[in-house]
């Protein structure tokens, strides 16, 4: 009997740790091979890849991602292999399993909840006696007298034992992908919250794999090759000493790898937080956090634990480290939030400066008390997954959709991270708050048609120029805070941004260089017979002038800008002549780019150097 595990992941960088938990279980006794596609693999292309395998058995792992192109490639396969069993698992399959096996005739099993066990005895009984009434966590069809069928939904399996689960992580044919692919790793399953929107807050509960398995697995995938592993962990840091057994074994064996975690940060605790800051190697550890929503009363309501205060000072004390990123999370349409407390929140959020800001939308996840209590808010949402919310009572569908383009903008530019200079300038000094300032420019943004285009990193830009010289013209009513703000101080910042964002130097720039050329040949003859007048790091690279033409760009700013990057106030007493060197100039650390900057007098000229 030959069985096909497959899924559609969301990218071709992800791998399914659930298809690998299923294998090892069951490999010692059935012919088991794993296929991974994307969801955007013509549906084709995977029917007929999955065909030429010749499986007998074949089970989807389904989510909210790619439950609806996974059906598609049933139906196809249901038509040219009719004798083909066909078994469904996963999150969203093991919640309204019944409405799935009346939705989808075409599949024959579904597995609920946890699979290893379940699945293997499912695959026992169809290789042997099809006693199907006796496999726990099993949903699947029963041949009636007269011709019909019926769904029977056997009793869930008890939570498995997970000292009995043998490791999903050491399968040959991964290691020529593992540098290329995010590997997923689970040290515990369950949550000991009850957030009502979370599917984790179903399970009570947390088990842990044993530790020194754990180490093992890690080591062997460190040693093997892994660049990221994610670690799927609901709540990572739930046990101080657990957690920080890890992080310290990390450090010490790491080679590189970077390791990504959920943690809760209103219960990490300071000791933790000083060892990390102590000893955390840069750029090893990623931290993803999930707030949500910072309104107390919506917190509440969702059955959400949080104290925001100490979330903030985690936050805070782990980006002065500087040793790790941090990607806060917030919800949109959580109970009790209208759009002006989303608008706090967010401002809340963003206040604390996270690496990257993800906002999403609720989705009313089949089996969570959300979707549950959808009436009672006036919730009105997708049919389909993602069932992501249309409205609410204190939300309406306009709201929402203003708030969507705060989500476009905010992914492509601070995310992105091209241009984190000219964004908190603009946060900070141009507008109320960084919430305004991502609405009024996606407004800006889908006013002009830009979503239905693409961009190159120019276009980016450009359109921000465009939009802010919009806004110099026809300011609305402006904050005390957000009354400093000059246009011509913006444009630098954006210069500086746009530089540092290339690897060798630009052939073109989006603004008109004023620079004539006589002026542009004279400073580049000064800096390379006066190197020490701009720094003695920029005198070191030891650049002649023909290496200066070659790897530099100059551009003259109308104000200080080492003291407005130094110390954060502005004085236009003084211009700067930016000067950014790629590659070092051939010489150096041979790093992309690097800033010098030498002040000027506003009256100085040229020859006064």
């Amino acid at each position: 009997m030959k069985v096909v595990l497959t899924t559609l992941n969301a990218k071709f960088i992800h791998t399914s740790l659930a298809l690998r938990c299923l294998k090892a279980y069951s490999a010692n006794e059935f012919d088991i091979d794993i296929a991974e596609y994307t969801i955007k693999d013509p549906a084709m292309n995977i029917v007929g890849d999955l065909f030429a395998r010749e499986p007998d058995v074949i089970g989807f792992s389904c989510y909210i991602w790619n439950i609806e192109e996974t059906i598609t490639v049933i139906d196809m396969l249901r038509k040219i292999k009719p004798s083909l069993r066909i078994v469904l698992g996963g999150p969203e399959v093991s919640y309204d399993t019944g409405f799935w096996m009346e939705r989808l005739p075409q599949v024959d099993y579904i597995v609920v909840g946890e699979g290893e066990e379940t699945f293997h005895h499912l695959l026992t009984e169809l290789r042997d006696a099809e006693k199907f009434h006796m496999v726990f966590g099993l949903a699947y069809r029963k041949q009636n007298e007269d011709g019909s069928q019926k769904v029977i939904i056997n009793p869930p399996r008890p939570k498995l034992d997970l000292a009995t689960l043998p490791t999903p992580y050491r399968f040959a044919e991964d290691l020529p992908t593992l540098a290329s692919r995010v590997v997923y790793f689970e040290t515990s399953r369950g949550c000991p919250f009850s957030c009502q929107f979370c599917l984790s807050s179903i399970e009570v509960g947390v088990r842990y794999f044993d530790m020194e398995r754990t180490k093992a697995d890690l080591l062997y995938l460190i040693h093997a090759g892994a660049k990221l592993i994610k670690f799927v962990d609901r709540t990572f840091n739930i046990k101080r000493d657990y957690a920080l057994d890890i992080f310290q074994f990390l450090i010490e064996n790491h080679r590189g790898t970077v390791f990504q975690f959920e943690i809760t940060a209103d219960i990490m605790r300071p000791e933790v937080l000083d060892y990390l800051a102590e000893h955390a190697p840069p750029g090893i550890f990623r931290f993803e956090i999930g707030v949500q929503s910072t309104n107390d009363i919506t917190n509440e309501a969702v059955q959400r634990r949080q104290n925001f205060t100490k979330l903030t000072r985690t936050v805070t004390k782990v980006k002065e480290s500087g040793k790790i990123d941090q990607h806060l999370d917030l919800i949109a349409g959580l109970p009790h939030e209208d759009y002006n407390t989303f608008r706090k929140t967010f401002n809340d959020v963003f206040e604390l400066r996270p690496e990257e800001l993800q906002l999403g939308f609720l989705k009313m996840l089949r089996g969570t008390g959300m979707r549950l209590d959808a009436e009672k808010y006036g919730y009105i949402y997708m049919d389909r997954a993602p069932y992501e919310m249309l409205g609410n009572k204190l939300l309406p569908f306009s709201d929402l959709v203003r708030i969507k383009r705060v989500e476009d903008v905010l992914e492509k530019y601070w995310n992105a991270h091209r241009m984190d200079h000219s964004l908190l300038y603009l946060v900070e000094r141009a507008f109320p708050s960084a919430f305004d300032f991502f609405q009024q420019f996606g407004d800006y943004w889908e006013g002009r048609g830009w979503q239905k285009i693409g961009h190159q990193l120019e276009d980016l830009f450009s359109r921000l120029w465009a939009f802010l010289e919009e806004y110099d013209a026809k300011p609305p009513v402006l904050t005390e805070q957000a009354t400093d703000w000059q246009l011509e101080v913006a444009l630098g910042l954006m210069k500086l941004d746009y530089f540092l964002n290339h690897n060798y130097k630009p052939r073109k720039v989006w603004w008109d260089f004023t620079m004539d050329k006589q002026a542009w040949s004279s400073w580049m003859q000064q800096l390379a017979a006066r190197p020490e007048n701009v720094s003695e790091a920029f005198a070191s690279l030891g650049l002649g002038e023909k290496e200066l033409h070659k790897h530099a760009v100059i551009e003259q700013l109308p104000f200080d800008l080492a003291q407005y990057l130094s110390e954060g106030t502005l004085s236009q007493e003084m211009e700067t002549l930016l000067i950014v060197v790629y590659n070092g100039g051939g010489k150096g650390d041979g790093s992309s780019a690097k800033p010098y900057m030498l002040r000027l007098a506003r009256e100085e000229l040229i020859t006064s150097l």
